[in-house]
């Protein structure tokens, strides 16, 4: 069944929202407390704009963006489990949502061939630009790790000053990447990121002093 392109670039702008929506949000509650927090809506966000963003790389045949979200969609539900928010969702929908990454490797992975040439032989992204965007993504993923361990070091969620100079860093190729692949959903998902990132990283020295 063929989807209009107009849904796709829903599907991405909404996956999106929900990112920029979490990003505010965290913003907003920190600079109210006048220090940098980690809020439950920050990984609730998280969550949904994964599940949605990863329906939407896999319906624009790009990999850099599907291969970006599996790690951290899992860090997203550890921290809803510190939290006390993974628990209180009904165990069926818990094990829909946990399965879901799998889930979706294994559709894409089901035709080996066709997922090579979908997503290494795609005559609309250059190798060259497909590693440079993977490796944004990968940047991306590792800021979440970070942040894990730190968090699981402490026992305790939260949003350290590396995570945003990684996020900053990441940013950068993420934008750049949708400006050469003429992806307004990367490039405008990115634009709140770029200024909270920086934000944050000011009230966490502030903080500190």
């Amino acid at each position: 069944m063929q989807i209009s392109s107009a849904l796709v670039y829903a599907i991405g702008f909404l996956a999106q929202g929900f990112f920029s929506a979490r990003m505010l949000i965290q913003w907003v509650l920190s600079e109210r407390r006048r220090r940098v927090v980690s809020p439950a809506l920050f990984w609730v966000c998280s969550l949904a704009g994964s599940v949605l963003l990863c329906v939407y790389g896999i319906l624009r045949d790009d990999f850099a963006i599907v291969f970006g979200q599996f790690i951290s969609y899992y860090i997203y539900i550890w921290n809803l489990d510190v939290k006390g928010l993974w628990r209180k969702v009904p165990l069926a929908i818990r094990a829909l949502l946990f399965a879901l990454p799998a889930v979706a490797a294994t559709i894409i992975l089901s035709d080996g061939d066709g997922f090579l040439n979908r997503y290494f032989h795609n005559e609309h992204i250059p190798l060259w630009l497909l590693i440079y965007g993977s490796a944004g993504q990968v940047i991306f993923t590792v800021r979440f790790i970070y942040q894990w361990w730190f968090s699981h070091r402490l026992g305790r969620s939260e949003l350290p000053i590396g995570f945003w100079v990684i996020s900053l860093t990441g940013c950068f190729i993420i934008v750049s990447y949708g400006l050469l692949r003429l992806d307004p959903v990367l490039v405008i998902g990115q634009a709140v990121g770029f200024i909270t990132y920086t934000r944050n990283i000011i009230i966490y020295r502030k903080q500190q002093q």
